[in-house]
């Protein structure tokens, strides 16, 4: 009883944390899986479009949350490339499509990325059986799935 009068107080306090129809909440934020896919700036641009944007990894947790929605996804045919937020406008020169600086302690390569190929300046999380860190840098024009980030509304 108790534990629920605290629930109640929050939930007046601090209201409910809503996503819409579709996206997933975790964390005060809503993401949203792509079903189809396109280059990495139609990718920004649509997330743009529904007022979000690309997904910025911050935390293990988050890569994690992501990395374990995508495989539930995968179980049902989809493809395993999705484009984050992250990009550069030269080789190796990571920045964020929000301006968060890029941390190196909060990145999530695959083994062996990234390669930093001169046109490689996208990054995809391209999930692999049991990893979580899997991050690849490809080519900005390789269709692909989006992962789409917004702050939940507070109701």
């Amino acid at each position: 009883q108790g534990s629920l009068s605290a629930l109640r107080h929050s939930f007046r306090k601090h209201g409910w944390m809503c996503c819409p129809k579709e996206w997933k909440f975790f964390q005060k934020n809503c993401y949203y899986l792509s079903t189809d896919y396109m280059s990495w700036n139609d990718s920004k641009d649509n997330c743009t479009g529904m007022g979000s944007h690309l997904v910025v990894i911050k935390t293990e947790a988050e890569q994690v949350f992501l990395s374990t929605w995508i495989k539930e996804n995968i179980k049902y045919g989809k493809k395993n490339n999705y484009f984050i937020g992250l990009s550069a406008q030269e080789v190796g020169q990571w920045h964020w499509v929000d301006q968060t600086p890029f941390n190196v302690t909060a990145a999530f390569w695959r083994p062996g990325e990234p390669s930093n190929v001169k046109n490689e300046k996208c990054v995809v999380i391209h999930w692999k059986e049991e990893k979580h860190w899997n991050w690849n840098d490809i080519p900005c024009d390789v269709p692909s799935f989006r992962i789409c980030e917004a702050a939940a509304l507070t109701v």
